[in-house]
C-alpha cells in the first residue's frame, strides 16, 4: 500500500448553488432499497477478511461528545453497490452542518442558534463563495472501482488516497463489463464523449471481446507470476515480479482505495463528476456519493 497525498490548493473557486443543483439533481439514484446485509446484495467479491472487518465495524458501539450525523450513522460501513462489481462505503467522517456554522462564527459548540439561522448562514457562505468553513468537515470512503475510472478520479488532487498495490498483492479477476445499452459510438462534437447507441449485434460482439481480452490477459498475468497458489504453478521456472506482471492487465480490472476529502473539495468533485457531460461510469459513483452527502450534511445539500 502506497499513500499518494494530494496537494490541497487554498484558492480553488467555490462552485455556485446553480451549478451544484444542475449537476446533482439530474442523475441521483435511490439507494434506500439496499438491504442491511448489503455484502451479498450484488455481484461482488469481498474477501473473508473484508467481510469480517465490515461485520466488526458495524457491531461497534462508541459514545462520543463530538457531533454526529444521524442519517449517515445508519449506513456507516455499509457496502453500497456501483456498476457490476464496484462499491462505496463510508468508513469515517468528521463534522456536520453545525461544524460549518461553528467555523464561520469562530465560536464553540452549537450555541443557541436555530437551524433556520444556521441554514441562512450556510446559504450565505455558498452564495459568496466563502469555502474555508466547508473545509472543516471531512469524510473518508472505501471505494472499489475500475482502474480506468480511478485514473479519472485521481485527477482531483485535493484528497488523500491510499490504493491497493499490485506491486505487493495480486489483483482479483474482476472486470467491469458495460451493458450493451451503454455501448455507443464516438461523439462527432465531443472528443471525450459518446453519442448514439451501437447496433445490438455489434454491441454483443464488443462485449464478447472485452470479456475474452480481460480473461486472457488475467490468465497470462497469473502465468507470468507463477506463484505457488496458481493452479498451473510450474516449479521448474521463475515467476515474473508482481510490479511488472501487472502491466499486462486491462484497464477494466477493479482496484480499491481509501479516499479522504474535505467537504468543500468533495462538493467540487461532485459538481464535475455528477454532471451529464461526465463519463457514465464515474457518474454512477457520483450519484451514490450525492445520496451520502445528503445524509451527512442535509442543510448544505439543500443550500
Amino acid at each position: 500500500m502506497v499513500e499518494v497525498v494530494g496537494t490541497a490548493p487554498t484558492s480553488v473557486m467555490f462552485i455556485t448553488k446553480f451549478v451544484y443543483r444542475h449537476s446533482w439533481k439530474t442523475n441521483t439514484i435511490n439507494i434506500k432499497l439496499l438491504v442491511r446485509d448489503s455484502i451479498n446484495y450484488f455481484k461482488m467479491k469481498l474477501t473473508p477478511e473484508q467481510k469480517q472487518e465490515i461485520a466488526d465495524q458495524q457491531a461497534q458501539k462508541h459514545e462520543t461528545k463530538r457531533v454526529t450525523s444521524i442519517e449517515l450513522e445508519k449506513i456507516l460501513y455499509e457496502v453500497l453497490p456501483v456498476l457490476d462489481h464496484g462499491f462505496v462505503r463510508v468508513v469515517d467522517y468528521m463534522g456536520d452542518d453545525s461544524s460549518i456554522v461553528q467555523s464561520a462564527r469562530v465560536s464553540y459548540g452549537k450555541g443557541t442558534k436555530k437551524v433556520s439561522t444556521d441554514e441562512g448562514l450556510i446559504k450565505y457562505l455558498m452564495r459568496h463563495w466563502h469555502s474555508t468553513p466547508f473545509e472543516m468537515c471531512e469524510i473518508k470512503y472505501h471505494v472499489k472501482l475500475p482502474i480506468f475510472i480511478a485514473r479519472q478520479w485521481i485527477r482531483h488532487r485535493t484528497a488523500n488516497i491510499n490504493e491497493y498495490s499490485a506491486r505487493y498483492s495480486i489483483l482479483e479477476d474482476e472486470f467491469y463489463i458495460p451493458k450493451t445499452a451503454n455501448l455507443a459510438k464516438q461523439s462527432a462534437t465531443n472528443k471525450q464523449g459518446r453519442a448514439q447507441e451501437l447496433d445490438s449485434n455489434l454491441a454483443k460482439k464488443i462485449i464478447k471481446i472485452l470479456k475474452e481480452d480481460a480473461e486472457r490477459n488475467y490468465n497470462n498475468y497469473l502465468w507470468m507470476l507463477n506463484e505457488e497458489e496458481y493452479e498451473e504453478y510450474n516449479n521448474t521456472r521463475e515467476g515474473l515480479s508482481r510490479e511488472l506482471a501487472r502491466i499486462n492487465l486491462t484497464l477494466n480490472t477493479y482496484t480499491q482505495w481509501y479516499w479522504k476529502v474535505d467537504l468543500h473539495n468533495f462538493m467540487h468533485f461532485l459538481s464535475l463528476r455528477a454532471d451529464n457531460h461526465s463519463q457514465l461510469e464515474i457518474r454512477a459513483y457520483a450519484d451514490v456519493l450525492i445520496e451520502l452527502l445528503k445524509k451527512w450534511v442535509p442543510i448544505t445539500y439543500k443550500a
